[in-house]
């Protein structure tokens, strides 16, 4: 898919006007400051290569779900403040992402001058992908730069329908580096080759584990996905979290799996508590031995100890989604002896690639982040990536 896509390094921007589509999602504080800069930051290596080499950066994102009004608690003057300190350099938050306050503005930017578009989502057109807001935003630039990878699986006005537009339509590094990981992963890894692979619901990593399952030498499942899966054949799950209209699907992918060559584990033991509560009394069973009145929240010290020594052999390890309820310190264990064992395969050489969503929050919030080989920024986006689907943000981006 990225293989033949123009990047940032294909194109000559001084003295010209980049529109460049970034991920500035962030989550605030009531008081409106930043609370967490990591999507800024992750765009960086963008901005300042832009910075540098004489461009005129028009920045555009969104924020949060306004639902098409201007609300001052889904401004971006935060961001704009933020990446200021970031640059040691005044980013300018304009009134507006469209419109002639804008153009006259943008018109009369110099070389090296960046300024922030206030949040998109602010328009219908922005997620209608409507052409006339397509087309306004268009205008605002002789370049378009995608490096909102969290995006890019929305066909949105800004991460598509631009495109259509506003030509070289080019990669960020970030998004660069994202298909970089994700795709040699799933293409070209160095093997043994390991899944791990958790979350609540089996629905939403169906198309991942049956592509996985021709990719991978060896997939670990743990999270409440599995009770669906252990409910499906009939084991004892308690009051665990069940799909129960996909029991029918859960119980052929048991088949699968049975038949596959792959060599794939589920959890032998598990933690469970009698209540959604980090009070909660809490006790070890085996994963098929659940009783009525309990739930399971994390995976068991056997089925630890295994994953862990499992991972230990692998020379590209591949993980989406947390153990257990990691926001819960009773119930982080089995999700940090993931996180170490990651960190441990990094070490020893391994590539490591951590699916965003989740399981990246588990890895930030444990201060790992810094030492796995990739962590993803596109939680939804790296899960279609991974099912094999089209990213529209990608896909629109210009042939080399």
């Amino acid at each position: 898919m990225m293989l033949n896509k123009m990047t940032l390094d294909d194109i000559e921007v001084r003295g010209k006007r980049v529109f460049m589509r970034v991920d500035f999602n962030i989550p605030l504080t009531a008081e409106m400051q930043v609370a967490d800069d990591q999507r800024i930051v992750a765009a960086l290596p963008s901005i300042k290569k832009i910075i540098h080499d004489g461009g005129r950066l028009i920045l555009a994102s969104h924020l949060g779900r306004p639902k098409n009004v201007p609300k001052q608690e889904f401004s971006l003057l935060p961001a704009a403040n933020r990446l200021s300190e970031l640059l040691n350099q005044k980013v300018k938050l304009l009134p507006d992402c469209i419109g002639p306050e804008v153009m006259l503005y943008v018109e009369k930017m110099k070389d090296s001058e960046v300024v922030l578009l206030e949040n998109l989502r602010f328009h219908a057109g922005e997620e209608k992908n409507d052409p006339e807001f397509s087309a306004a935003l268009g205008r605002l630039g002789d370049i378009y730069v995608n490096d909102a990878f969290g995006t890019a699986h929305r066909a949105h006005a800004s991460t598509e329908g631009i495109t259509h537009y506003l030509q070289p339509a080019v990669a960020g590094y970030l998004i660069e580096k994202e298909l970089k990981f994700l795709g040699s992963a799933l293409e070209n890894p160095q093997r043994p080759f390991w899944a791990v692979l958790g979350g609540a619901k089996i629905s939403g990593k169906l198309d991942v584990i049956e592509r996985l399952l021709t990719k991978v030498d060896g997939l670990l499942l743990g999270g409440a996905m599995t009770f669906t899966l252990s409910a499906a054949v009939g084991q004892k799950v308690g009051d665990s979290l069940v799909e129960t209209d996909r029991l029918e699907m859960a119980a052929q992918l048991m088949k699968t799996f049975s038949e596959t060559e792959v060599d794939v584990h589920l959890p032998e033991d598990c933690l469970i508590a009698d209540k959604f509560d980090p009070s909660a009394k809490i006790k070890i069973v085996a994963s098929d031995q659940i009783p009525d009145g309990w739930r399971g929240m994390d995976i068991g010290p056997k089925t630890k100890a295994r994953f862990v020594n499992l991972l230990k052999t692998a020379k590209t390890v591949l993980w989406n989604g947390p153990m257990g309820v990691f926001e819960m310190e009773p119930f982080l264990s089995g999700t940090r002896a993931i996180a170490e064992a990651l960190v441990k395969a990094t070490a020893n050489g391994a590539v490591t690639v951590v699916g965003g969503g989740d399981s990246a929050a588990a890895l930030h919030d444990l201060g790992l982040e810094d030492k796995v080989s990739h962590v993803s920024t596109g939680g939804g986006a790296s899960l279609e990536f991974l099912e094999g689907k089209i990213l529209p943000g990608i896909a629109a981006l210009t042939d080399r």
